[in-house]
């Protein structure tokens, strides 16, 4: 079952300084978190801040071309995770055909926020991660967060590293290009 989700905010995973979007049920108290690559990160923190470019950047030229095929963006649905790999899917609608489009979750969610489209989540990633949360408040001596590869991905449990909009911003307008080809996911 899929169940709609919202951008609640962007994190850091302070051990690695990754980017984590923080996905929040709608309505609801669940949460799940993704792992993002930089460039992802500054995509979804300039829509949240309703920045604009004079030319397009990478997810806006996807709007673009989705929209000047006469295609619109029905829904986003992030279904599943396989080896701390998330998968999401694209749902377009053309002339009356629905076509379901293989994505990355980071760029569904920055192409779903450009266009104003629901973004779901199987209910059994926002139950998976909701386990992993009690797990870890009942064990205070784990990390905040475990980085991805190490097993199973871990969220914030008590608001410690996360990172708003503007300060993801700053961050990310500091970085040297050179700092984005290190990132490995």
């Amino acid at each position: 079952m899929l169940v709609e989700v919202k951008v609640q905010s962007l994190g850091l995973d302070q051990t690695t300084n990754t980017p984590i979007v923080i996905l929040q049920e709608e309505p609801g108290e669940r949460i799940l978190p993704i792992w993002i690559g930089p460039g992802e990160a500054s995509a979804i923190a300039m829509q949240l801040a309703d920045w604009s470019f004079s030319r397009p950047l990478t997810h806006d030229l996807l709007v673009s071309i989705l929209s000047g095929l006469g295609g619109i963006l029905k829904r986003v649905n992030i279904t599943r995770v396989e080896d701390n790999t998330y998968y999401a899917e694209l749902v377009i609608e053309r002339n009356g055909e629905v076509v379901t489009v293989d994505a990355r979750p980071s760029d569904s969610i920055a192409v779903a926020l450009r266009l104003e489209a629901q973004i779901f989540a199987d209910d059994a990633l926002l139950e998976r991660a909701s386990v992993e949360i009690a797990e870890e408040e009942a064990f205070p001596s784990k990390p905040e967060f475990e980085t991805p590869g190490q097993g199973e991905k871990k969220e914030e449990s008590s608001g410690e590293g996360e990172m708003k909009a503007e300060d993801l911003k700053e961050y990310l307008r500091k970085l040297n290009p050179e700092d984005f080809g290190r990132f490995t996911p």
